[in-house]
Parts: structure tokens; sequence; C-alpha cells
């Protein structure tokens, strides 16, 4: 009897913890992030003016001969403070920031590991980030990058962004179009 009734209690057990698990996986995350949130924004992303939103911190080593001309180098490192915005256009309504920095891991293209937090100030998500890192190869139209977590609504979450640029200059910066998809 008590062999049966443990039995019965272990299978309960994987029960439940099985139910709270596969619900976590179809987007129940007690108030996080739920399931196909999608987000829609543009990035102004500065690197001259008279207020740069975006810096050169370490210079990287000197071109390989193939590559002279080109306004990045191997090795970069560059911080990004930008605002994320409504609409391309400057004056328009502010929603949030993307914070992080990018090291260029490539000798050649435009290839970059990045680390960015996107935090929302405005909107029903106020007060809430996500944490994108990926390899971004800058010289495709499209570019994917992944969300592995986020704080406040967006803990947990998980996730895609897709970028693509919308008006830039690699040398002065630009804007970037940003859709987050999170699941």
């Amino acid at each position: 009897m008590a062999r049966t009734f443990s039995a019965l209690l272990v299978s309960a057990v994987l029960l439940a913890a099985s139910s709270i698990y596969f619900g976590r996986r179809a987007g129940s995350t007690n108030g996080s992030a739920t399931a196909r949130t999608h987000l829609h924004f543009y990035m102004h992303d500065e690197y001259t003016g008279p207020n740069p939103t975006a810096a050169l911190i370490v210079p990287g080593r000197a071109p390989l001969p193939d590559t002279v001309g080109t306004s990045r180098r191997f090795g970069d490192i560059a911080v990004m403070n930008n605002a994320l915005t409504e609409g391309p256009q400057r004056g328009s309504p502010r929603v949030g920031t993307a914070q992080g920095f990018t090291v260029r891991v490539s000798e050649r293209g435009s290839v970059n590991a990045l680390s960015m937090h996107l935090v929302m100030e405005d909107g029903e998500f106020v007060g809430s980030s996500l944490v994108v890192n990926s390899r971004v190869d800058t010289d495709l139209a499209m570019r994917e990058s992944v969300i592995v977590g986020g704080t406040g609504r967006f803990r947990f979450a998980r996730g895609y962004a897709l970028s693509r640029s919308y008006d830039y200059d690699l040398a002065k910066g630009g804007i970037v179009e940003i859709d987050v998809y999170l699941y």
C-alpha cells in the first residue's frame, strides 16, 4: 500500500511539473511577456553631430591591404545609447533606449558581436527591458539577432529581432528599423 501511494505521489508530482513546464513553453510566464508579442521601432544611431549617441571606444588593428578605405576595422569596439522611436523621423515619439556595445569580429566584412539592452520607457512595457545577443553581419539587408532574456514584463523572454538599415551611413550612423518577436 505504501509503495502504491508513493508511486501515485511521484506520478502526481511529475504530472504537475510537466504541466507547469509546458504551460510556460506555450507562453504563460507568470506576468512576463505573453506569446507572440511583436514590437516595432526605429533606432537612431549617431556617431557625429553635437550629441553623438554611439562612439568608437577602442580602435581595431590597421586594415588589411585589401580592406583599406573601410571605416571599420577588426577589433573595433563601439558603445551605444541610442533612442528608440515609434517612427523614423527625429521628432517621432520616443519609446525607449538601446544600450550596449559591438565588437568587430571579422577581419573581412562587417560582422560584429552584439550585446544590447532594449529599455522600454513608454507604453505598456515601460520599465521593462529585453536582452539582445548575437552575431550581426551588417552587410546583409536583413539581420537576425537573438532575444535571450529580459526584465519586468519581459522576464524569461525568448525570441528574435530583425533589423534593417532604414537610412544609414557607416561613418556617421543613421536609422535602423527593428522588429522584435517574442514567444
